[in-house]
């Protein structure tokens, strides 16, 4: 009977422990192309609609996303995901042509000419 109750002692300390790693409001940066603030719009809602994405904002002049996740409910990838479904790559992910395709034509951050004409 010791032996059982050591155990399940055991297994519930380690499910616990295992639990407490994930916060519930941790920060994560990302960096995201883009070069308007359409594209900061964008980048924002398509963060903000990632179940668990607490906080989103997008800086125009580094590329950098910060966004404060549960991370109970989501984590970096799921959130590079919904940013390159938007349209926008990210380091981990980079964005489908058809995505792509769907930005404004203002938006097309791959495009060199648009760059240079936004800054």
């Amino acid at each position: 009977m010791k032996k059982i109750i050591a155990i399940i002692c055991l297994v519930f300390i380690a499910f616990t422990g295992q639990a407490q790693k994930k916060k519930k409001n941790a920060k994560l940066t990302l960096e995201v192309d883009g070069v308007c603030m359409m594209c900061k719009k964008r980048i924002e809602k398509a963060a903000l609609n990632t179940k668990g994405v607490k906080f989103a904002n997008w800086n125009l002049n580094n590329h950098q996303l910060m966004v404060i996740i549960d991370e109970r409910k989501t984590n970096k990838k799921m959130v590079c995901e919904s940013l390159a479904k938007a349209g926008h790559d990210t380091k981990e992910i980079k964005a489908t042509e058809e995505a792509y395709g769907k930005l404004d034509p203002c938006c097309k951050y791959r495009d060199e000419e648009v760059v240079k004409n936004h800054h």
